[in-house]
């Protein structure tokens, strides 16, 4: 194996565990990281053990992934009978979340939800309990793209093996 492979393959694994990183880090884009060292484990090994199925169920992981960082707070929140106004206050603390880092991916949905709530129905609890639901459903959601980028790589490793 010529060096330069080795350094790609290098290169694929670092890609890999910085998207393993990625899943729990919101400044890293997980999956995304995920499927391009996949992509170039491919690319290297010539499509030969890791083709377009493959890469194809890959990039489906990836969009669900993808998919579970925007709506899970939603649909905590949606979950617990939240209102209109709590849908959009964890839809905004979501994006305004992914600015602030790991503590703002977690507490800014929670306090958009709990305040577009408080503001629809001047209820305190209800607004504590559509934030601690909007929280349950980003915590399912870090577990689930974790859980979707170890299957993401097992399915590479599977196919590069079997």
């Amino acid at each position: 194996m010529p060096s330069s492979d080795v350094l790609l393959w290098i290169l694929t694994a670092l890609l890999m565990a910085a998207g393993l990183a990625g899943a729990v880090l919101p400044v890293l884009p997980g999956a995304a990281l995920v499927l391009a060292g996949a992509v170039l484990g491919a690319w290297i090994d010539g499509f030969e053990r890791v083709g377009g199925w493959t890469l194809g169920l890959l990039v489906a992981l990836a969009l669900l992934s993808w998919v579970l960082d925007y709506v899970a707070a939603l649909l905590g929140a949606k979950k617990v009978g939240a209102s209109r106004l709590a849908l959009v206050g964890a839809a905004i603390g979501t994006v305004a979340g992914l600015m602030f880092g790991i503590v703002g991916v977690f507490v800014l949905p929670f306090i958009g939800a709990a305040l577009g709530e408080y503001i629809a129905r001047r209820d305190h609890q209800a607004a504590a309990r559509v934030g601690i639901a909007t929280g349950l459903g980003l915590l399912l959601a870090l577990v689930a793209k974790v859980v979707i980028a170890f299957m993401m790589i097992g399915v590479f490793v599977a196919a590069l093996i079997f």
